[in-house]
């Protein structure tokens, strides 16, 4: 075994950048010398600490802290950081349990989609008030969508997953409906956990007409024809913009046969009553 190793190979072994090494001894905490070469050689004796600093940086620990504690080693100093250490760890596996039930629940939620599929059939059914995080924006793509989902997820620091989530959706324009353009969007959104405090628009509660498809957007344009034939025979008025929620989507399989789709509709029932 040599006594010294130039910088390339330490970065081999370690796995650690160059740039990180010559971080390092920038700042002290290594302190190669140079050959009459005037290449970087590290001495055995020096390349625990670089056990160390693997160790704690899987860790987070700031490099400050890891400098402290390298320049100051002793009984007291090591007991109080690996107690820092099975702290930083408790709390790697309570956001890893906690990732896991999330992942869990959406799992549960695509399978519950999957079992209770209810499909083609118009219901009317009465819906609380929904909170949500909305984007508004033209949107006449598919890759729109998916771009502006992205864009909200972000603005709002990640507070919705994407995959296995059944409560992301679009607003429709209900005047270019009416003139027979059915591929056209005013936002998307997100509906959230009613506890959740941060969202900026409430969907009003009241009766929806709704119906889930599967298959092509496209076909909602035969869907949202059937629905507003539903509303004129029943005498109801149609509130404001219909909404579609995507249910299954591009996010959990590309098989376009295999997308689920619910289209709402907030209706007035009483409509002819208040006439």
């Amino acid at each position: 075994m040599k006594d010294y190793y130039k910088i390339g190979e330490i970065s081999k072994i370690y796995g650690i950048g160059r740039d990180s090494l010559m971080y390092y001894e920038e700042i002290g905490i290594l302190k190669p010398f140079r050959d009459k070469n005037g290449y970087r050689m590290y001495k055995l004796s020096d390349i625990w600490r670089l056990n160390l600093i693997k160790e704690l940086r899987s860790l987070n620990f700031p490099m400050k802290k890891i400098k402290e504690y390298l320049d100051d080693r002793n009984i007291e100093s090591t007991k109080k950081i690996l107690n820092k250490e099975i702290s930083l760890i408790d709390e790697k596996i309570e956001e890893l349990l906690s990732y896991k039930q999330n992942i869990m629940k959406r799992l549960d939620t695509i399978n519950d989609e999957l079992r209770n599929l209810k499909l083609y059939e118009i219901d009317l059914i009465y819906i609380n008030k929904r909170k949500a995080l909305e984007l508004n924006a033209n949107i006449t793509k598919d890759e729109e969508f998916d771009f502006l989902i992205q864009k909200l997820q972000k603005d709002y620091e990640n507070r919705f997953a994407i995959l296995g989530n059944n409560n992301i959706g679009s607003s429709f324009c209900l005047d270019k409906i009416k003139q027979g353009i059915y591929n056209e969007f005013k936002s998307v959104f997100c509906f959230l956990e009613d506890e959740e405090e941060i969202y900026n628009i409430i969907f009003n509660e009241g009766y929806y007409l709704t119906l889930t498809y599967k298959g092509e957007y496209k076909n909602n344009k035969h869907h949202i024809n059937k629905m507003f034939k539903y509303i004129e025979e029943k005498g109801y008025k149609i509130i404001s913009d219909p909404i579609e929620i995507y249910k299954i989507d591009i996010h959990e399989t590309e098989d376009i046969n295999e997308f689920v789709t619910e289209i709402q509709i907030p209706v007035d029932i009483n409509h002819n009553k208040n006439d």
